[in-house]
């Protein structure tokens, strides 16, 4: 994989316009009016986000990870497991996805055989591709209850795993085959410099981040949706030690002084950095769906609504700007433009996509990731679009009024994803 990635490097973006191609993969749901067929969230929780090989889960089974979430939503809404129609986990590293793994850990949760599981990879948007999978499930008729995960343990699996003899040759014939061998962070760069995205407005978002998620992690606006993970960890002497994590580790101060002294992480003249990209991590999260007259009938707790979800395509090479073409097309489903958002959750893999995105849509800045994103709280791949989910409700919640949220991301090999949800109020 690493020759792949040098050969990978020496392609150069080009600079067309991106053609997009979109595709809708939910309908449209009726905006502020209690349906009994609406797909409802009961119930998300997510665990703290570990530093990725040198952080509290560098020890931690991915299956303890997503055992820790799945637990969460579990003893959150005491929903009884037969009205599990079936679990879906979003998973990008692990041997097919982790979907064994992820089976005998619903097993040590008390959750039967009688309830299917099975994992799903889109890449950097597979916890919200998963959440996704479920709540087309409830619409489609399919069952009336499900749980979408993501998990994701980068101190366990390469991000690097594999070799370029795996690659098949024809696909260096053809560009946009080739362009999706490039670097994610050589990618970064060509938005950044094909958009006229500067450092400084990279470390501009980065600072923010990292200022955003440490007041509220300060404050404890995370306690909500955060279940503490007790795990094993092992000393430098290989002596395990029993903690138990509650808080994410990628937090820190930061200064816009600091982050300019920060050199290119991949190109030697570029402007992508350690500080103004997201941090590789360790985490997973769970979201409790269900129909809404489900939910009444059981008693449970109507957290929040799905309104409606898109996927993209985007150019390969600037992957990065997947989401200023997932939110339209999302928005456009529910019928609300860009002011209508109250929060917007998107993934920042690297400042420089986020930015762009953020700019290209008119979205106020004060609207986006509130509580930081992932160049503070860290991506752990597969987790990340799940942990969104809680992220964004759980704001909406404190805010105490309906309202409604975004939730995008990028996606490698040129995709975006976007999702609408609605905060149905106290």
């Amino acid at each position: 994989m690493h020759r792949l990635q040098t050969i990978a490097n020496h392609f150069p973006g080009r600079a067309e316009t991106p053609s997009v191609s979109m595709h809708s993969v939910s309908g449209l749901a009726p905006l502020n009016r209690d349906d009994p067929n609406d797909v409802v969230v009961v119930s998300a929780k997510r665990t703290p986000i570990g530093k990725a090989k040198r952080g509290s889960f560098k020890d931690t089974f991915l299956d303890d990870l997503f055992e820790a979430a799945l637990r969460g939503v579990l003893d959150e809404s005491k929903i009884d497991p037969k009205y599990i129609g079936d679990i879906c986990v979003g998973n990008v590293l692990a041997p097919g996805s982790g979907a064994a793994f992820f089976r005998m850990a619903q097993f040590r949760c008390g959750v039967p055989e009688t309830v299917p599981l099975h994992a799903v990879n889109r890449q950097c948007s597979s916890g919200l591709q998963a959440v996704m999978n479920i709540a087309n499930g409830i619409r489609a008729g399919q069952y009336d209850a499900g749980i979408g995960c993501g998990a994701e343990s980068m101190s366990t699996y390469d991000q690097n795993r594999g070799n370029a003899q795996n690659v098949n040759p024809k696909s260096f014939e053809n560009d946009k085959a080739r362009d999706c061998m490039i670097p994610m962070g050589i990618t970064s760069e060509n938005v950044a410099e094909r958009f006229g995205i500067s450092r400084a407005a990279q470390d501009k978002m980065a600072f923010e981040s990292q200022a955003k998620a440490k007041k509220a992690n300060d404050s404890g606006r995370f306690k909500d949706e955060i279940v503490p993970v007790k795990t094993k960890v092992l000393d430098k002497e290989g002596n395990e030690k029993e903690i138990i994590v509650q808080n994410d580790e990628g937090i820190r101060a930061s200064t816009m002084e600091g982050l300019a002294k920060l050199r290119p992480a991949f190109s030697k003249d570029g402007t992508t950095t350690a500080g103004n990209s997201s941090q590789v991590s360790d985490g997973a999260a769970a979201v409790l769906l269900a129909r809404r007259s489900l939910a009444e009938k059981l008693g449970l707790p109507v957290f929040g609504r799905i309104v409606s979800y898109a996927v993209v395509g985007v150019p390969p090479d600037v992957m990065g700007i997947g989401p200023a073409y997932a939110i339209p097309k999302a928005l456009e489903q529910a019928g609300l433009t860009v002011h209508d958002i109250d929060i917007y959750e998107i993934n920042e893999a690297f400042a420089s996509q986020a930015t762009y995105s953020v700019q290209k849509l008119g979205i106020p800045m004060e609207k986006v990731n509130p509580n930081g994103g992932a160049i503070a709280l860290g991506h752990p791949l597969g987790c990340t679009g799940a942990r969104q989910v809680a992220t964004l409700l759980n704001e909406l919640k404190k805010r105490g009024k309906r309202g409604y949220g975004v939730i995008s991301m990028c996606i490698g090999t040129g995709m975006g994803a976007a999702a609408v949800l609605e905060y149905t109020g106290n």
